[in-house]
């Protein structure tokens, strides 16, 4: 019997408070750095973003995505036999424990399930699914709960309007069954770490502090070039893998980061623009969170049906990019 990992439930959650680019640029503005809803929507498509509490941590968003998708697929905590978590704001400082430790610990799951957190930036929830993925088909796990969940608002220097406009918080959740249906039906990961300087938070600890920066740093006309170049070719890749053309894909579900980059890409796959999910105009770049919210928003919205074909493909500091080839 060919084993397969199949999508059974999604789940997202958003932060309470939406800061739209009019009450930004007015942060801003008291501050003496100038910016307008126009200037950011004309360069990237963003009109809105959410912002974690205070006391809001990538866990607790986490955890409430987790809830969404757990509900959805039928399972309970005690179900999942595998957590991982994406994610490049971490609760704890020193990366430990994992995040996943911590929403295990959030759910109530005390069946010893084994749990870890990924790190490939705005790839990471890419990365995590496949990893889970292979998990699965190896048979070590039945069920596993893949998350990203972000609160890049802790990182962002609110002194540089390239940046700090463009991020935001949230969480998105799958679960992922061991299946004898066909469901994920091609990764394909990459990484370059010549690129490793164009978009980094460019400190460490010492001495029980930071040392350098504890701010996002982007060269983002690097990135751009970058990213409209390695994102056709990954779902090329992914497509021929799974023995598919382009012509095969109902949605494209790519990471939410610039509407720019997202329409190059579709337009590149000959794709339609409403075969594309967008929700970085609401959500503006939520790292590895922004491709399971989109995909929860277009499952819940009965855009995404089942038996249709998903391509969730994204790029992140690293560098890193991959695709994910999903089966609905």
């Amino acid at each position: 019997m060919t084993l397969y990992s199949k999508i059974i439930g999604t789940g997202s959650y958003l932060p309470a408070q939406r800061v739209t680019n009019a009450e930004l640029a007015a942060q801003l503005a008291a501050k003496g750095i100038e910016t307008s809803d126009e200037w950011i929507v004309s360069r990237s498509g963003i009109s809105a973003r959410h912002f974690a509490a205070v006391d809001q941590h990538s866990s607790d968003l986490a955890v409430e995505a987790a809830k969404r998708a757990l509900e959805m697929a039928g399972k309970e905590p005690a179900d999942i036999d595998l957590v991982i978590v994406a994610s490049s704001t971490p609760d704890f400082y020193g990366s430990f424990p994992s995040t996943a430790c911590i929403v295990q610990r959030k759910l109530g799951m005390a069946n010893g399930s084994a749990a870890f957190d990924v790190q490939a930036v705005c790839s990471g929830f890419v990365y995590a699914v496949a990893t889970a993925d292979a998990f699965i088909k190896s048979g070590a796990h039945k069920n596993v709960l893949v998350i990203g969940a972000e609160v890049f608002s802790r990182i962002l220097n609110f002194e540089d309007r390239t940046t700090c406009v463009l991020f935001g918080d949230g969480a998105g959740a799958i679960v992922l069954t061991a299946s004898e249906e066909p469901g994920i039906l091609a990764t394909k990961l990459h990484a370059d770490g010549s690129h490793s300087d164009i978009l980094q938070v460019p400190g460490n600890v010492a001495n029980g502090a930071i040392a350098g920066s504890g701010f996002l740093y982007m060269d983002g006309p690097a990135v751009f070039k970058l990213a409209v170049s390695v994102l056709e070719q990954v779902a090329h890749e992914a497509l021929d893998k799974a023995q598919l053309p382009a012509s095969a894909i109902d949605w494209l579900v790519p990471h939410q980061a610039n509407i720019r980059i997202m329409n190059s890409t579709a337009k590149k796959l000959g794709l339609p623009a409403e075969k594309m999910v967008v929700t970085v105009d609401q959500h503006g770049n939520t790292s590895a969170a922004s491709i399971p919210l989109a995909l929860d928003a277009a499952v819940r919205d009965g855009r995404i049906k089942p038996g249709q074909h998903v391509m969730m493909e994204g790029v992140g500091g690293g560098f890193t990019w991959g695709a994910v080839l999903a089966r609905m």
